[in-house]
């Protein structure tokens, strides 16, 4: 239960800090929220508590592909939210970024890459 309770504050403790650090700097927290910072600690999780290195390797290869569908949602958010407001943008967005996931699961199930 301890392991457990340190991982959640450990992790909701890298949350906190780049939220506060985006506060004060846009560059700085933008930077440190494009660091695969939660992808790192979900790695050194897996191999503290002995998962397979072939679960841990799977981990990292699938997620490289899911993050290229999202990249686009970056872009989209600031022009839509200049106009509609952050929740509607936000929405609008997330559904977007499940299209774009689709059709890209759609293009790479093509190429042999199974990602649903």
């Amino acid at each position: 239960m301890i392991w457990l309770i340190t991982k959640y504050a450990i992790t909701a403790a890298m949350v906190v800090l780049i939220s506060e650090v985006a506060r004060r700097s846009d560059r700085l927290g933008g930077l440190i929220a494009a660091l695969p910072i939660v992808t790192v600690l979900v790695l050194i999780w897996m191999k503290l508590e002995n998962q397979n290195p072939q679960k841990i390797s799977n981990h990292a290869w699938y997620t490289f592909w899911y993050v290229i569908p999202t990249l686009p949602m970056f872009l989209g958010f600031p022009i839509l939210y200049q106009r509609y407001g952050f929740w509607i943008s936000l929405s609008i967005c997330c559904v977007l970024t499940v299209l774009i996931f689709l059709l890209w699961a759609g293009i790479l199930r093509y190429f042999g890459i199974d990602l649903l």
